[in-house]
């Protein structure tokens, strides 16, 4: 299980995206976190937002039930239309956009890691 959050500057649009394990502590303002590229291992920084938003709100819990009301869907557009303005402007045009940063905290990296060497498949050179 995973935890989804966007991590903001004192102003302006979001700086990233960060990608936790739900075990881990969330991030929070004014306290830096490691950000990394889930792939490549010397793309990292260190982050400190000024503001943390969470990104996915759990609604249905499997056999409990609905945790929290759904929004109806006007509510819903104009959420998902005030998350674009959040998006830097040339991460949203229509032509040669710049790629959105979505990292991965340390854990969760290390995790992706060792599942890749456990499952990539070795070579045989004869």
């Amino acid at each position: 299980n995973k935890s989804f959050f966007r991590l903001f500057p004192a102003e302006g649009p979001a700086i990233l995206d960060l990608v936790v394990t739900d075990d881990e502590e969330p991030p929070k303002a004014g306290v830096k976190v490691l950000c990394r590229h889930p792939f490549q291992e010397n793309r990292r920084a260190n982050v400190t937002p000024a503001r943390v938003q969470r990104l996915l709100e759990c609604i249905w819990n499997g056999p409990e039930g609905f945790e929290a009301v759904i929004p109806d869907l006007e509510v819903a557009r104009q959420y998902a239309m005030d998350q674009v303005k959040t998006i830097r402007a040339d991460t949203i045009r229509p032509l040669n956009p710049t790629p959105y940063k979505v990292s991965v905290s340390q854990k969760l990296y290390g995790f992706l890691h060792d599942l890749w060497l456990q499952e990539m498949p070795i070579q045989d050179l004869q």
